[in-house]
Order: structure tokens, then sequence, then C-alpha cells
């Protein structure tokens, strides 16, 4: 513990945003991060608890602690190679992961926990400024083919710890370029898109092969690619999207959200929109139906296109602006958040449950609405209309896609519609078939699928060797 009193005498001091009437002028990244000095007096805040519950907080168990103290002791180098032990893509989670480590801090309890998140985005960041990271290709090569299907947060994280064990992994995307929703679902002024491409590169030096526009189970059979390689894990993701099952759903300007956003990247990095007619929010009053993170997606999104108005309803009642402490940590909470989408200006509201899409000529106008109490049962009385030239829902994904790979492949689904393997070994009913990220556990935050990637890696490489010096 580099300094004792830290935590008694450091505030707590975070990046900050730049001005919201600046940033909504473009799709850049916004966060301003903390100078170097800062950083290492927000490092030196850290108590190195008896018991580091922020190591618990964190899906991935980083080593807190240790490199909080290291970037005070001002050994950045070596607080990055025990950063990226447990954690191949700080770079990621230190951009968009929520943070549940900062939840468990210790410091939380006084609602001044260490900024965890902000000091591990500076110390990938300074690996990379510096020319720390590169490729880091086994020392010996082991004959083993293995194919991964999705190139998300699980499918990469896996790629990356397989071929550095020596197998020749080969990772199938259907879409132009590596990342799955990293690249086409979330926005570039959360993260811009070069972040990936840097460390696609790195991949690829340690003998990584990417397949692009390649869509298995559509373009590509299969059950050829699982008769072709040693082992084959499903990472495709979950991407069938939550419907709004009412009335008037069929109308021109009601789209899911993952139709949306993906198409703002595409423009972004010029590549072609694909298929269907472009969605875009200029001069329209946009709705958003749900409340979680990819409705903040589209709230600063439709903002960036200049929409007449943004509303956001969840039907969730509003959650408590505080909680308490003594009952929830060091467990994530519930409370009101507020992103920073959420604050370019959109409107929100809780309890409110669509009843129906209004619309004339085909075209939406409006959502139906009435409020409903804490038993999700309508409140008589409380129907009233929001004016709507674009619907977005974002409610959330309920499992895989089925139709396709996973219907050709016969592998068992669990009883929520997800692929059936356990985090034991990370198998499926089938031969040399394994699953990992959404597509197992169901949606979940990409720091969750960069674990399930990294230990599904190590099932797969026990399963092809007999052993593993790969970690857990």
């Amino acid at each position: 513990m580099g300094k004792v009193t830290g935590f008694i005498e450091i505030e707590r001091r975070d990046r900050g945003y730049r001005p919201a009437a600046d940033r909504i002028r473009h799709y850049n990244e916004f966060v301003i991060p903390l100078d170097e000095a800062s950083t290492r007096a927000q490092a030196a805040r850290c108590m190195e608890c008896g018991i580091p519950f922020c190591q618990n907080g964190c899906p991935v168990n980083n080593q807190i602690p240790d490199w909080n103290d290291l970037v005070y002791q001002d050994d950045w180098r070596e607080a990055l190679r025990n950063l990226q032990s447990t954690n191949n893509f700080p770079e990621f989670t230190g951009r968009i992961c929520p943070a549940p480590c900062e939840a468990s801090c210790t410091l939380n309890l006084t609602e001044e926990p260490v900024t965890i998140k902000t000091i591990e985005c500076a110390i990938v960041d300074r690996g990379w400024q510096e020319g720390w990271i590169a490729p880091k290709p086994a020392a010996r090569k082991t004959g083993k083919r293995v194919a991964i299907i999705g190139s998300g947060p699980a499918g990469l994280a896996c790629a990356q710890q397989l071929a550095r064990a020596g197998h020749d992994v080969h990772v199938y995307e259907k879409n132009a370029k590596p990342g799955g929703l990293l690249r086409y679902g979330i926005p570039d002024f959360k993260m811009e898109k070069h972040i990936i491409d840097r460390r696609v590169g790195q991949m690829e030096g340690e003998g990584v092969t990417f397949h692009c526009n390649v869509h298995v189970g559509v373009d590509k059979d299969i059950k050829s690619i699982h008769d072709e390689y040693d082992a084959l894990i499903l990472a495709g993701g979950s991407e069938k999207p939550r419907d709004l099952e009412v009335p008037g759903r069929e109308l021109n300007g009601v789209h899911f959200a993952m139709d949306f956003l993906p198409q703002q990247n595409r423009r972004n990095s010029g590549e072609a929109e694909g298929g269907g007619e472009p969605i875009l929010a200029t001069g329209k009053r946009v709705v958003v139906i749900g409340g979680g993170d990819t409705g903040s997606d589209c709230i600063g999104t439709s903002i960036r296109q200049n929409a007449l108005s943004v509303t956001q309803i969840e039907i969730l009642p509003r959650p408590p602006e505080q909680e308490e402490k003594l009952l929830t940590w060091p467990n994530w909470p519930l409370k009101l958040r507020t992103s920073s989408s959420q604050e370019e200006g959109a409107i929100r509201d809780w309890s409110v449950q669509t009843t129906r899409v209004l619309g004339e000529n085909g075209k939406v106008t409006g959502l139906e609405c009435e409020r409903i109490d804490a038993a999700f049962k309508p409140i008589e009385g409380t129907r009233f209309v929001i004016d709507a030239d674009l619907v977005l829902l974002a409610m959330g994904f309920v499992h895989p896609v089925h139709e396709g790979m996973l219907e050709s492949l016969g592998v068992t689904l669990d009883r929520r519609g997800n692929v059936a393997a356990d985090t034991g070994n990370y198998r499926t009913s089938l031969d040399k078939v394994f699953a990992c990220g959404d597509m197992r556990r169901g949606q979940s935050l990409v720091v969750w699928a960069i674990r399930e990637g990294r230990q599904a890696a190590r099932a797969v490489d026990e399963a092809l060797m007999g052993e593993s010096l790969l970690p857990r």
C-alpha cells in the first residue's frame, strides 16, 4: 500500500465530459482523461483492503489493489502486465463497462469509491502510447485447429487465449469487420472503432485468422466447419430482440434499436449501410422504449442526428435516487443512473406501458400508453399519448437467433433459449462443440463476455491437450 492515508487526504476525482453543446455535433469520444499526476493521486486512494471486494465485483477478477499501487509507484509497465493478466481488452472495459468493481469498493460505503475504471483505462491507453502492447505469438504450435463463430468480446477473448496456447484459430464473423456489437452496436462516441482495429491487428500478429462477411448457417454450413476443425466454439451473442406485441407494431417508423444503431456506425466508418431503408431521427419526434444502455445509445445517436425531440419510456418503476448501502453493498445496487446521452436532452418517464402504436397512412404518429403500478397492473384513467415519428425498441434481447446455425447444428438449448453449457467446461450437448458469452449466458455485459471467452479457452485447451496453462 503506497499511500497509507491516501483515501483520507485525497478526494475522489473522475474523468470529465466535453460540453454537451459541443459533443453532440460529432460522433467522436468526448471523455476527458485525467493527467498522469491526477491518475496517480487517484490510485493512491486505494485502501488495499484486507478483503478486496472490488476484485469479487469484477467479473474478470482484476487484481485492482495491485495495479493501483503500481500506478501510484509510477511503474506503469508492470501495472499493464498485471492488468492484462486477467483482462484481454481493458481498453474496452475502461470505456463501456458500468464498473461493478467501483460499486464493490469499500470507499463506496461513503459514496467515494476509487476511480477504478478511469485508472484501468489510463493504464492500457498508456501501454498503447508507449508501444508496450505487441503481438505475443506462441513459442510452439500444437497442430490443432479451432473455429470460433462470432467476433464479439467473448469470441475475441477466446481466440486470443487459444492462439497464445499455440492453436491455429479461425474466427468467423458475419459482418464486414470483426468486433460484433462492440463495433456495430456501441456508438462511436462511447468507443471509437480504431480501438478495436488495433487489437485485431495484434491478434492477427499472434496467428488468429479472421473470416469476415461469412454468415455461418446462411453463407456457410455449420456442419462443414464442425467436421473441419478439432474444436468449435459458439460465441455468436444474444441477438433475438424482445419485440413490442401491441396493435400497430407493423407501422412504418417502428424499428429495433439494433437495426438503427449499426447503420450510423457503418456511416461513420464509410461502410455500406446494408439492406433496408435508412433509419434516421433527423427532424423527428423520437420515442425510445427501454431504459437500459441500448436505449441510452439510441438517445445519443438520435440527438446527434438532430432529432426534434427524444423521449425515453421504461416499464419498470423509477429507481431510488440512492441505494441503502448497508443492504446492498458490495453488490451492484438498483438506483437511478443518468447516462451522458440522457444528460444531452432526453425526457425520461417510468412505469409506462405501451398499449397501442398510433399511425396514419401506414406511418407511426404516436404511442398510446398507460401508467402501471408496482405489480405491473394498469392504473385506471391514466392513458395518454406520446407523439412520435420514430419509435425505437430497446427492450433487451431474449436469446440467440435459433434459425440457421443453431437449428442446423442441433445443439441443445436451455429453458431460456440459450445454448446449454455450464461454466465448468463450457461444453454443449455435441462432441467438440463449446459455447461462451451471451450465446450461452444470455444478454450481459462486455466484461462478462471477456470472462467467459477466457474460461472457455482454457476448457477447450484442456480438451484438446489434456492439460492447460491458460489462466481461468
